[in-house]
């Protein structure tokens, strides 16, 4: 099945690339033939950012976990095998495909040729396991792995310059282009704590780009105070990738009126796996089954494993959103 969107932005660009481009114009309304394929970060037992939360998880605790709870894939977590091999028979074992990996860049601070070097490395990693989509996210100046820095979510105009938007975008252009070249698509993932947090960042980014594609993760967008349905009516046909995270509206608040850290937010619960949180998932699914997307819906939720246990939790969300997806589709698997 192909990804959402190989092709990055949805439209006919020309090329023929052996991969649909995730859109299919004879289906507009997507009722019928709805195919998406439902994934699971291993951030639900281990955290990548603050490695004390589920430090002590086996691996294949977490990977048997994800299996019994019904998840057909994964996402890459810190510690998951470096070896593409070892790491493809370890998912075979676990009737796991991988679904993508995140990837950090630092264009704003690194030359681009080294840039492009080390992101190919990841690149060929992906592409040997057979995942579709790559994800990646500009990590100068980031905030989000200081336990000590509050988010900031007012006056963050003056954070980038017109060149250094000119040069990010540039940037993502052209290694969209090569994963585009590679049959795969590039998601940006945009992030609490990151230079692209919010809508107005989320939109220029947009408006700046053709070929990148677009990561939409639900509870990044709420915890920005931007509105998912906002964001997909704006950019659906940009939409390569899709992360499901809830937020507990409460600890949100709290987090905004005290000007929490993200790790302080984290520890504290602000995230949850989708339908137990405050976010309304029908009318989001609903858009994204219009546009034609049809890739991989993947849960998420930063929390301590130790105060919220994963299988409950993957099983929840795993529950919730197949249930919903089954609503209006026909196939849906994992």
């Amino acid at each position: 099945m192909p990804s959402g969107r190989p092709n990055g932005n949805g439209a006919d660009n020309g090329h023929d690339n052996g991969h649909d481009n995730g859109h299919d114009s004879g289906h507009a309304s997507g009722h019928d033939d709805w195919q998406v394929r439902i994934g699971i970060n291993p951030i639900v037992w281990s955290n990548d950012d603050f490695r004390d939360l589920g430090g002590d998880i086996a691996l294949e605790s977490c990977l048997a976990e994800m299996q019994q709870a019904g998840y057909a894939g994964s996402e890459l977590g810190h510690k998951f095998p470096k070896n593409a091999e070892t790491l493809r028979v370890l998912l075979d074992r676990y009737d796991l495909q991988l679904v993508s990996g995140w990837h950090s860049l630092h264009l704003l601070e690194r030359d681009f040729a080294a840039e492009r070097l080390d992101y190919e490395k990841h690149l060929d990693f992906l592409q040997r396991l057979g995942s579709e989509v790559v994800i990646v996210a500009e990590c100068s100046q980031r905030t989000y792995n200081d336990p000590l820095q509050p988010l900031q979510f007012d006056d963050r105009q003056d954070l980038m310059s017109a060149a250094d938007w000119g040069r990010l975008a540039d940037g993502l252009e052209s290694l969209a282009r090569i994963t585009r070249a590679r049959g795969l698509a590039l998601a940006y993932h945009h992030h609490m704590g990151t230079l692209v947090q919010s809508r107005a960042e989320i939109d220029e980014l947009m408006r700046r780009t053709h070929d990148l594609g677009l990561l939409v993760d639900t509870g990044h967008l709420v915890f920005a105070d931007a509105d998912p349905m906002g964001v997909l009516r704006d950019h659906v046909q940009r939409v390569t990738h899709v992360h499901l995270k809830d937020v507990r509206p409460d600890v949100l608040m709290r987090a905004r009126a005290e000007r929490h850290s993200f790790s302080t937010a984290v520890r504290a619960g602000v995230f949850t796996v989708p339908g137990d949180g405050g976010i309304d998932y029908a009318p989001i699914f609903e858009q994204l089954r219009c546009s034609g997307y049809r890739g991989w819906l993947v849960v998420e939720a930063e929390q301590d494993p130790h105060r919220s246990q994963p299988l409950h939790y993957a099983r929840m969300g795993w529950n919730y959103v197949q249930q919903l997806v089954a609503l209006g589709q026909t196939e849906v698997k994992g």
